[in-house]
């Protein structure tokens, strides 16, 4: 049973490599948003999963986050995803983003828990259209 409360946390270094000059989402050389949001969105996925049945998986279904701080290259960041609410395959989370510094991000996230060859056959599908 996915229990509300639990959380899950993942961590990254910021390197050149993951800042918005790099993915094209700014000019300036600090941890990008996308980034940020792909982190905490990992960090949702993974907590969810070790409560889901063989066969199923989770994808997102939506997020909306604030980027409130910036964070320089050579900082790590952490993401943290905390389930907030369970309705039938919709799984609702908080997410939060630190440096160490403090907070950098926060935000809401919605998964929705799917049969993985299902869903994969519906995208396959497309390629038939």
């Amino acid at each position: 049973m996915i229990q509300v409360g639990a959380s899950f946390e993942l961590k990254t270094k910021v390197t050149e490599q993951n800042t918005a000059l790099a993915v094209g989402s700014g000019d300036v050389p600090v941890f990008a948003t996308p980034m940020m949001m792909a982190l905490m969105e990992g960090a949702a996925a993974q907590c969810l999963a070790q409560f889901l049945e063989e066969g199923k998986t989770s994808v997102g279904g939506n997020i909306s986050s604030s980027h409130v701080s910036a964070t320089p290259v050579g900082m790590e960041v952490r993401a943290v995803a905390t389930i907030t609410e369970v309705d039938g395959k919709k799984v609702k989370f908080a997410i939060e983003a630190y440096d160490e510094a403090g907070l950098i991000g926060k935000g809401d996230h919605l998964r929705i828990i799917v049969t993985r060859d299902r869903f994969l056959q519906g995208a396959a599908d497309k390629l038939q259209k």
